[in-house]
């Protein structure tokens, strides 16, 4: 009886470790889910492909982009499709943005999961973004949800409250984040604002709050609904548009703030990362602006915790098929933006406007260096010559500046839809040319501006028309400029004079930004726009110095670049195949060049080092002199013992 005791009581012991065995397998054994997370961001209005810079090949539009989802989807139903802002602005298809709302239309009907705002969603103003969703909910088609925390309309008694819009908003169901559930699995998804997307949008009229705490405040309470609701630890994926470049950025620095985001889809700053970037148990994955990508992230989940399983970016090119029902809705839109927007100017967007044999800067290119650039050069003739002929007036100088550059002029067939692409930053007012006067020293600042500001922040380097002008990068800040001269029509060059007036002209972004001038500058250079009798213009009063043509209607930036490429009746310009000296940009020791036209700031800084090398002068003399006189002091001392000793020395008898 004993014995049949313990064999039935080793044979449970044995019945319990093969249950515990099967319910706690080794890690090796764990079943992980696999989840499929397609992303996009920046898509700027791009519905269609953008041929490369160089000539070669064709790079994103929606109908190949659809085709790639599909093609993922096929491999994973339960995959989700999500976009980090920026979904607007950039191309033709913009002009219709407030009033058929055509990109959140199409995301919609390509199964997008939810998008965020980015700052090119404001470019029209509150009452832009308004009649944009009120349109998107009227359309009756699928649109996407949209999820941002921390960048709102002003709420009842604040100042720049908008009843109307926050109607807009709660009709369309914008929130701060959504639950959703794909093959058992949930995820959290939310939207963040970054600091320099803020800046980039400086007339939203939006609530900005800090990112970090309002995304720590909202992973908390996702979470925790998400816990309470289902049962299920979700998946936190924030779409993002603030950006990140490589091991730094806001995104950067947002994921290492913020626990409990799995990953962060990167808009904003337009990057490229080839693999992901793990910070604070964090994914931080970016796919390129323009539907240049389909970022595809494929995850394990086990409990609380996801693990990278893999990562591609796959390239929109032409090699990638068109979807056919997607092809046909972008013709059909670009049909209507020919008979809404561009029939009023006479142009239609395949127009072809001029062959182009000549490789431009890029985008990129435009921003990285300072330096001449073929490509600007054209936009700030073109800006000239546009308001010379509509005014009749002489225009001096025409400015256009590296962050209003979108995209280049592609080698080949140059189009209307090439040219709106390029110079399409802004709409409205923003699009449009003002003219303005600047007296001769603020014109100099201007130019000062250019050398001095860029290293500082890239997208203020300025190109200009009707100027020639060279500076030194190894001069000193806010006097790098050694020559600057006018150029006149007929090729010879005039003094800028101070207290003279100029006939200048920009596109109205540029000339918002000339009053912030001083204040980038800690107060040291100003450019004060102002009017022909040469009283200052506030920046509220430029929309009043917008350039109209014959009939009333405002001269945008991209159609005098596009008549501007249209007049030249098939070939482009020969000048353009290489810089023609405008601006000269160089670096010299040589300490004629460094003091050639120097400034009172040079001058202050040369006495302030003169008084430095004398102070330090003085001091390493009166130092030498203190070790003299002790050494002459030891000296004398050490004679004077001697002399001593010597006396007290025995004398023989």
């Amino acid at each position: 009886m004993n014995a049949f005791k313990k064999i039935l009581a080793l044979t449970l012991v044995l019945l319990m470790l093969f249950s515990f065995c099967l319910i706690l397998p080794s890690a090796e054994e764990v079943d992980y889910e696999e989840i499929t997370i397609l992303f996009t961001h920046d898509l700027h209005s791009h519905l269609l492909p953008s041929a490369n810079e160089n000539g070669e090949g064709e790079y994103g539009g929606y109908a190949r982009l659809m085709t790639a989802i599909k093609a993922q989807r096929a491999l994973d139903p339960n995959a989700i499709l999500v976009d980090g802002g920026d979904f607007s602005m950039g191309s033709l298809f913009q002009t219709a943005y407030p009033t058929s709302a055509i990109e959140l239309r199409m995301m919609g009907v390509m199964g997008f999961d939810a998008t965020t705002f980015g700052n090119h969603e404001y470019d029209y103003l509150q009452s832009g973004l308004k009649s944009m969703l009120n349109a998107a909910v009227a359309s009756g088609d699928p649109v996407p949800p949209i999820v941002c925390a921390n960048y709102l309309p002003p709420v009842e008694g604040q100042e720049g409250y908008d009843a109307e819009l926050w109607a807009a908003y709660n009709a369309y169901g914008v929130k701060n984040y959504i639950i959703i559930e794909r093959g058992g699995v949930h995820y959290v998804l939310f939207g963040i604002f970054g600091y320099d997307a803020d800046d980039c949008a400086p007339n939203s009229g939006m609530v900005f709050e800090e990112p970090t705490a309002v995304a720590q405040k909202t992973v908390d309470a996702a979470v925790a609904e998400c816990e309470s609701k289902y049962g299920a630890h979700p998946v936190v994926v924030c779409l993002s548009h603030s950006g990140t470049d490589g091991s730094k950025g806001e995104d950067y620095e947002l994921a290492e703030a913020v626990d409990g985001i799995d990953v962060i889809i990167s808009g904003h700053t337009h990057t490229t990362l080839q693999e992901p970037i793990s910070v604070n148990g964090t994914l931080i994955v970016s796919a390129a602006e323009y539907g240049r990508h389909l970022g595809v992230l494929k995850l394990s989940k086990n409990g609380n915790g996801v693990a990278l399983k893999g990562y591609e970016l796959i390239p929109i090119d032409e090699t990638v098929a068109d979807d056919p029902a997607i092809a046909a809705l972008v013709e059909n839109y670009k049909t209507a933006v020919e008979s809404d927007y561009l029939s009023k100017y006479g142009f239609t967007f395949d127009q072809v406007l001029v062959n182009n044999p000549y490789t431009f800067d890029t985008v990129g290119e435009v921003y990285a260096t300072q330096h001449e650039s073929t490509l600007c050069n054209i936009f700030s003739d073109a800006y000239k010559r546009a308001v010379e002929r509509v005014t009749g007036k002489k225009v001096d100088v025409a400015i256009t500046a590296a962050g209003v550059i979108r995209g280049s002029l592609p080698v080949g067939d140059v189009t209307v839809s090439d040219v709106f692409n390029a110079a399409s930053l802004g709409v409205g007012t923003e699009g449009e040319l003002i003219g303005i006067y600047l007296t001769g020293k603020d014109l100099k600042n201007a130019i000062e501006l250019d050398a001095s500001v860029q290293p500082l922040m890239t997208s203020a380097q300025l190109f200009m028309s009707g100027v020639e002008y060279s500076f030194n990068t190894y001069r000193m800040i806010f006097n790098k400029v050694d020559y600057a001269m006018l150029q006149n029509e007929d090729g010879t060059l005039s003094k800028i004079e101070n207290d003279k007036l100029y006939f200048v002209v920009a596109g109205m972004y540029m000339g918002q930004m000339l009053g912030s001038v001083e204040e980038t500058s800690m107060g040291i250079l100003s450019v004060t726009p102002r009017d022909e009798h040469g009283n200052p213009i506030a920046v509220s009063e430029l929309v009043n110095y917008v350039v109209k043509d014959e009939n009333g209607n405002p001269l945008k930036e991209w159609y005098a670049i596009a008549d501007y490429l249209d007049s030249m009746e098939g070939d482009l310009d020969s000048r353009y195949a290489q810089t023609d000296g405008r601006k000269v940009v160089y670096a010299s020791l040589n300490p004629i060049k460094l003091l050639r036209n120097a400034n009172i700031f040079t001058y202050i800084v040369l006495v302030l080092i003169l008084v430095l090398i004398a102070a330090i002068v003085l001091i390493v003399r009166a130092v030498v002199r203190k070790r003299r006189k002790k050494k002459q002091a030891a000296v004398s001392a050490a004679a004077s013992e001697a002399e001593t000793t010597a006396g007290n020395e025995p004398v023989d008898e």
